[in-house]
C-alpha cells in the first residue's frame, strides 16, 4: 500500500501576496546559511533564512509590480529578478547590501520568465521574451550585449513565448534554447546561429512550463490542459513525443526536475503539488496543503541528500517546504 503523503516540514508566511517564484541557495559549505528567495505579486523579493525560518531581507525593486523570476548568479550575493514592470534587475547583496546595480528593460508585458545559463566564470547568457510578440532575445550578462534575436519563420504563428530553458549539450559546446509557445509547440533553437532546429506540437493549449534533462536528452512540459507531455531529442536535433501522462485536474503552472534527475515536481491549478519518478513518470505523491493555485516549485541543491528540500509557492500567500527524500 502507498504511504500517505507527508505534511510540510514547515510553512513560511508573511509575503503579504501571492508567491510566483522560488529559488534556493543552499549549496555553500558551513557556516553558510541556507537561503530561499521568493518573489511575490506585490513586487517584493523576500530572502528567507532556512535556519530561523524567517525573512532576513525584503527587496523592493519592481515598483510594486509582480515578481515572476528570481535566480542567483554564481552565489547568494548576486541576484537576478524579473518583474511585470518590464524590468530585469541585477542585485548586489554582499555584506548586507540591497542595491540594484544594473537593469534591463524588457519591453515585454507577458508572463514569460527569463532563463539564465553560465557560459564562463562571471559570464552568463540570458534568454528573455522580446518586445515583438513572437521573438526571444538573447543577451550576455553582465555586459548586456545582444547576442541574437530568435525570430520564428514568417507564417509560423507560434504566438508569444511562454517559457524558456537555455542549456549547453556539453562543456564548450554551442548553447541551445528550448522555448514553449502560445500555440502549444516547443521549439529548439541554436543560439549562436539564431536558427530553429526543430519544432514539436506538444499541447493543444499554451505551454505554461517546461524543464529538460540534458543527460537523458528528454524534457517535459505542461499547459492549461490535463496532459503532461514528455519528449525527447535525438542525435539529429529533432524533438519527438516520447509519451504523455493524463492528469486528473487541468492546469500546470510550473514543472521542475530535481537536480539528481530522479524525480520531478509539478505545481497545479488544483492547489496540489505532484511528485513523479522521472524515469517512467510514475506518480509518487500528491502534496495537498495549499488552498489556492500553486504557482511555483523549486528543489534545493544541498550537498547532502538528507538535507534537500522542495518548496512550493501559492496564490494563498504561503510557501510550503517539504522533505520528501526519505520517500524517494
Amino acid at each position: 500500500m502507498a504511504l500517505p503523503p507527508p505534511d510540510p516540514q514547515f510553512v513560511l508566511r508573511g509575503t503579504g501576496a501571492a508567491v510566483h517564484t522560488l529559488h534556493f541557495s543552499c549549496g555553500g559549505p558551513e557556516p553558510d546559511i541556507p537561503l530561499l528567495f521568493s518573489g511575490s505579486e506585490n513586487g517584493f523579493i523576500h530572502v528567507w533564512n532556512l535556519k530561523t525560518r524567517r525573512v532576513d531581507t525584503a527587496l523592493d525593486g519592481h515598483g510594486r509590480k509582480s515578481v515572476c523570476c528570481v535566480k542567483t548568479m554564481g552565489g547568494k550575493d548576486r541576484l537576478l529578478s524579473q518583474g511585470r514592470d518590464q524590468r530585469i534587475c541585477l542585485w548586489d547583496l554582499a555584506e548586507g547590501r540591497t542595491s540594484v546595480t544594473d537593469s534591463v528593460f524588457t519591453e515585454h508585458v507577458g508572463f514569460c520568465r527569463c532563463s539564465l545559463l553560465q557560459v564562463a566564470q562571471g559570464r552568463w547568457l540570458m534568454a528573455m521574451a522580446a518586445r515583438s510578440l513572437e521573438e526571444v532575445q538573447i543577451l550576455e550578462l553582465p555586459s548586456k550585449t545582444s547576442v541574437c534575436t530568435l525570430k520564428p519563420e514568417v507564417g509560423a504563428k507560434l504566438g508569444m513565448p511562454m517559457c524558456l530553458k537555455l542549456w549547453q549539450p556539453s562543456c564548450g559546446s554551442q548553447p541551445v534554447l528550448l522555448a514553449g509557445y502560445e500555440d502549444g509547440s516547443v521549439v529548439l533553437w541554436n543560439v549562436s546561429m539564431g536558427k530553429a532546429l526543430s519544432r514539436l506540437i506538444c499541447h493543444q493549449e499554451p505551454v505554461m512550463s517546461l524543464d529538460f534533462d540534458s543527460e537523458k536528452a528528454k524534457g517535459i512540459s505542461g499547459s492549461s490542459e490535463k496532459v503532461l507531455s514528455i519528449w525527447s531529442l535525438n542525435e539529429q536535433q529533432n524533438l519527438q513525443v516520447y509519451k504523455t501522462h493524463e492528469l486528473i485536474n487541468a492546469g500546470i503552472s510550473d514543472i521542475t526536475i530535481r537536480p539528481d534527475k530522479k524525480i520531478l515536481a509539478t505545481a497545479g491549478w488544483d492547489h496540489r503539488i505532484r511528485i513523479f519518478g522521472w524515469k517512467k513518470l510514475k506518480p509518487l505523491a500528491v502534496l495537498d496543503y495549499h488552498t489556492a493555485a500553486a504557482h511555483c516549485v523549486s528543489f534545493s541543491e544541498h550537498s547532502s541528500p538528507r538535507d534537500r528540500l522542495l518548496a512550493a509557492g501559492s496564490r494563498d500567500q504561503r510557501i510550503s517546504v517539504w522533505s520528501i527524500y526519505a520517500q524517494t
